[in-house]
C-alpha cells in the first residue's frame, strides 16, 4: 500500500488528479452487522476534467450509482455540475458527499448549502468525509450500500430510470455481453479492456469479438482490481466489473464504450457508443530527425491504451518530419506530449495548437482545415467558418466584472447569468474554440485568484473573421510558428510574435530580420544583428588600408552568409513561442 494507491501514474500523483479511470473491487464487512455479513463493491475512480467526459460518460454507464464527491474547500466545480448531469440523465443514484472536511481551509456549511441547492435535499443529507483520517468513510460506505441498488441484469421491470437501449437483456445462460469502459496496453498481453458484463458469463478461454472493431479474440484471462488485477478462474457474470486480457497488439481496435460479445453472435451492441473526436490539433516533430522513428514507435505505442489519439505524419522545410496530432483538449495534449517525454525520453518540438475550420474559397472549393501552414492565403478566401461552444463558469460573485472584461476580449457572448448560491455566479457564455485555447483558462484564474472554473461543450459551426499569420525568420517562414488569428487582432498579434521572438531568439553570424506576415503583407518587422568580431585585432601599425581590405573582407563573407545561410533555432526558442506569457 501506498498513498495515492489508485492514480497509478506519475503525473496524475504530481498533480493530484486522475487522468486515467481506476476501477477496483472491495468486500466490505461492516461492524455495525449482525452476523457474516458482507458486501461486493465494484468502484470506478473516474477522471473529472471536461476533455475525458466521453470516456466518464461510458465510466457511468457502467454503474447503478455514483458517490458526488465535492472537495469542502474548493466547492461545486463546473465540472461537477457536466458529469452530475451526465449521471442524473443516466437514471444513477447519487450519493452527496463532502471530502477534505478535516481541512483549516474547508467551507464545510457554505459547500454543504451549494450541493444541497444542486440536488433539492437537505443539508444534513450530504456526508462528510476525510480520506486523509478516515472520519466519515464508513458512513459513506453504509449510503452507498442502503441506497444504490445491486446490478439485476437490466430486466424491462427492474430497469426503470435507465435508457430504453438497456431494456432489452434477458435472464438465463445467454450469450456474454459487456460495455468496454477504458483499456490499457501490456508488451506481453496486449491490450487489456476493462468491461462491465451486462448479460452472460465470461471466462478464460472464451471466443469473442469486439463489435465495433469487427476483430476477434480470445480470453486469455478474465479477472477484476482487488485493486491489483487479480484473476478470476470462475469469470465474471452479469453486473460484474472487471478486465479480459485480449492478446491483441493492433492499435485502434480496442475502443471506449465498444460491445464485446461472443464471436459470430448476433445480438445488438450496447448503445451510445461513438468514436472520439479531436478537438484541438497539434504538430509534433522530434527535436533531432534521428528520432523521427522513435517518435512514431512512441505514438504508436501510446495509442494502444488511448483511442482518441489520433496522429499522422507530416513534413516541414524547417522541421523536418513530424506528426499531426489530434488532442481532445488542452489537458490531454498536455498528458501526450509530457508522457512522450518521461516515458520515452523524447526530446520535441511542439506547435501552437489549433482548431479545425471549414474553409470556402474563391474558386467554389471547400475544404477541411486542421493546421495552421495549410491555412490558404487571404487573397483566396471567401468564407471561413469555425466550432464554437458553449461555456460554463462559476465564480464568486465579486469577479463577475473582471469576467465581463475578459469574455469580451475574448469574443465571448454570454447567454445567462443566474445565483448559484449566496456568493457565487454561474454564467453560461458562447465563444468560438479558437478563443478558449488561446490561454482562457490560465486568464480565468487570474482574474478570480484562482477561484473560477469552466466546463464547455462543443455547438455548430459559425462564420468566422481569421487569417493566417506567419512568423518570417531569414525571410523564411517557420511553420511551428504559424497559427490562426482573429482579422481585427492582426497587428496586435504579429508585433507581439515578432517581439517575442526577437527577444529570445540568439543572435547569428549574419543580420537576421524576423517578421509577421498577415493579410498579405508584412505587418511587424524587427531586425536581428549580427554578432561581430574586431578581424583587425590582431593586426599591429602598418598603413589603415590593411585593415580596410580585412573590413571589406568581413563585409563580403556576412552578405554571403545572409543569402545562403540558415537559421538555427534551438528547441529551447520554440518552446517558448508556443507556450503562452
Amino acid at each position: 500500500m501506498r498513498e495515492q494507491v489508485l492514480d497509478s501514474m506519475e503525473l496524475e500523483r504530481e498533480r493530484g488528479i486522475t487522468i486515467k479511470m481506476q476501477p477496483v473491487r472491495m468486500i466490505y464487512h461492516p461492524d455495525n452487522k449482525e452476523g457474516d455479513a458482507s458486501f461486493l463493491l465494484n468502484l470506478i475512480d473516474t477522471p473529472g476534467h471536461i476533455d475525458f467526459a466521453y470516456e466518464v460518460s461510458r465510466a457511468l454507464t457502467a454503474v447503478e450509482g455514483a458517490i458526488l464527491l465535492v472537495d469542502a474547500t474548493q466547492g461545486v466545480q463546473a465540472q461537477t455540475l457536466s458529469v452530475l448531469r451526465a449521471a442524473q440523465e443516466l437514471g444513477l443514484v447519487v450519493v452527496p458527499a463532502l471530502s477534505k472536511v478535516d481541512s483549516p481551509l474547508a467551507r464545510v456549511e457554505e459547500v454543504r448549502e451549494q450541493v444541497a441547492k444542486l440536488l433539492s435535499i437537505a443539508p444534513e443529507d450530504i456526508l462528510l468525509c476525510s480520506g486523509r483520517t478516515g472520519e466519515g468513510v464508513e458512513a459513506l460506505l453504509e449510503a452507498v450500500i442502503e441506497k444504490i441498488p445491486p446490478p439485476t441484469n437490466l430486466l424491462p421491470q427492474k430497469s426503470s430510470g435507465r435508457p430504453s437501449g438497456f431494456q432489452t437483456f434477458a435472464t438465463g445462460d445467454s450469450s456474454p455481453r459487456g460495455l468496454i469502459f477504458d483499456f490499457q496496453y501490456s508488451d506481453h498481453q496486449g491490450v487489456i479492456i476493462y468491461l462491465r458484463v451486462f448479460e452472460g458469463h465470461l471466462k478464460k478461454g472464451d471466443a469473442l469479438e469486439f463489435a465495433a472493431g469487427g476483430r476477434g479474440f480470445n480470453a486469455l484471462e478474465v479477472g477484476t482490481f482487488a485493486p491489483a488485477p487479480t484473476a478470476l478462474p470462475a469469470g465474471l457474470g452479469a453486473g460484474e466489473i472487471g478486465y479480459v486480457v485480449t492478446g491483441v497488439k493492433e492499435p485502434g481496435l480496442a475502443r471506449i464504450g465498444d460491445t464485446v460479445r461472443a464471436r459470430g453472435s448476433k445480438t445488438l451492441p450496447l448503445p451510445g457508443f461513438a468514436q472520439p473526436s479531436p478537438v484541438v490539433w497539434a504538430s509534433v516533430y522530434p527535436e533531432s530527425q534521428d528520432g523521427f522513428v522513435a517518435l512514431r514507435q512512441a505514438l504508436s505505442r501510446l495509442r494502444l491504451s488511448d483511442s482518441s489519439l489520433s496522429f499522422e505524419e507530416e513534413s516541414s522545410g524547417m522541421l523536418g518530419r513530424g506528426f499531426r496530432c489530434g488532442f481532445l483538449g488542452m489537458l490531454h495534449l498536455e498528458i501526450v506530449t509530457e508522457r512522450l517525454r518521461r516515458e520515452f525520453s523524447l526530446g520535441l518540438v511542439v506547435t501552437t495548437p489549433t482548431v479545425t475550420y471549414e474553409v470556402e474559397l474563391k474558386n467554389g472549393e471547400r475544404k477541411t482545415v486542421y493546421s495552421p501552414v495549410q491555412f490558404p492565403d487571404y487573397g483566396d478566401i471567401a468564407h471561413v467558418w469555425e466550432p464554437y461552444v458553449e461555456a460554463e463558469i462559476l465564480l464568486p460573485s465579486q469577479y463577475l466584472g473582471a469576467l465581463s472584461n475578459l469574455l469580451f476580449a475574448h469574443e465571448a457572448a454570454t447567454e445567462s447569468t443566474e445565483n448559484f448560491s449566496t456568493d457565487r455566479v454561474k454564467v453560461r457564455a458562447v465563444m468560438p474554440l479558437r478563443e478558449l485555447m488561446r490561454n482562457f483558462f490560465d486568464k480565468l484564474k487570474s482574474v478570480s485568484q484562482g477561484y473560477a472554473s469552466v466546463s464547455w461543450s462543443l455547438r455548430e459551426l459559425r462564420s468566422a473573421e481569421v487569417a493566417r499569420l506567419d512568423v518570417l525568420v531569414a525571410e523564411e517562414p517557420v511553420p511551428a510558428f504559424c497559427r490562426i488569428i482573429a482579422v481585427h487582432r492582426a497587428e496586435e498579434e504579429a508585433k507581439a510574435a515578432v517581439e517575442k521572438l526577437y527577444t529570445i531568439l540568439p543572435r547569428q553570424m549574419f543580420t537576421t530580420k524576423i517578421q509577421g506576415f498577415a493579410l498579405g503583407r508584412i505587418i511587424s518587422s524587427r531586425t536581428l544583428s549580427a554578432l561581430s568580431k574586431d578581424v583587425t585585432q590582431h593586426m599591429y601599425g602598418g598603413d589603415i588600408t590593411r585593415k580596410m581590405k580585412l573590413r571589406e573582407k568581413q563585409k563580403k563573407g556576412k552578405k554571403k552568409m545572409r543569402e545562403r545561410g540558415r537559421v538555427n533555432i534551438p528547441e529551447e526558442v520554440f518552446l517558448k513561442m508556443v507556450k503562452s506569457d
